[in-house]
């Protein structure tokens, strides 16, 4: 059974999500990153970023043990053991990678930062609230773009949209409103609907 290590936030529950999609039986380690449980040295010798989430599969690729750390590795580490949500032809699998890849260097950092400065400061920086605010609207918008010629952000459903939907989950903390930007609501709408999706946003239990 694959061991997900994990708490509640948006890279968490990319690994909860794709669990539940891929249908593998996993448990569920808490790592309560308020309490610096993630600081560990148990818990370092699985991810030595110190950052959650982080799984460890019994059974890898050579069936030996193996542990996975970074959300986009993870995802592409059980896209790759089911052989979904990462398809095979070249073209399309390289679509997915660039939004994956959207996701990693983009939404995920700005609109953490947005969410840090909006919400969690210590003290109130206009200049970064604004700065961030504006860019994850940016994002938002290149998203929505992208959304009204696509149903999906790589075509079809994959881990594109996995990694991503998460982030999108906490757009009020973002100052965004989904009615602005149609596809994109159409499209978190559609993803919110599929049951392994509530599944896995629903881990770890609260």
């Amino acid at each position: 059974m694959i061991q997900l290590y994990t708490f509640g936030t948006p890279n968490g529950r990319k690994a909860s999500i794709m669990l539940e999609e891929v249908g593998f039986d996993y448990e569920i380690n808490v790592i309560n990153i308020l309490d610096g449980d993630q600081h560990t040295s148990e818990y370092l010798a699985i991810n030595p970023n110190g950052k959650i989430p982080a799984i460890v599969d019994p059974d890898g690729p050579d069936g030996k043990p193996i542990s996975v750390f970074e959300s986009g590795a993870i995802l592409i580490y059980l896209a790759e053991k089911s052989g979904k949500l990462l398809p095979e032809d070249p073209r399309k699998r390289m679509a997915v990678i660039e939004w994956l890849m959207f996701q990693m260097g983009g939404v995920g950092p700005m609109f953490g930062q947005t969410n840090h400065f909006r919400r969690f400061a210590k003290q109130e920086v206009p200049y970064a609230i604004e700065r961030y605010t504006n860019e994850a609207r940016r994002l938002y918008g290149v998203m929505d773009k992208r959304l009204g010629a696509v149903d999906f952000l790589a075509g079809d459903y994959s881990i594109a949209d996995v990694a991503t939907y998460p982030w999108c989950a906490r757009h009020d903390w973002h100052g965004v409103e989904l009615s602005e930007f149609p596809n994109l609501k159409r499209w978190y709408e559609t993803i919110a609907g599929r049951p392994a999706v509530e599944r896995g946003m629903a881990v770890p239990p609260s």
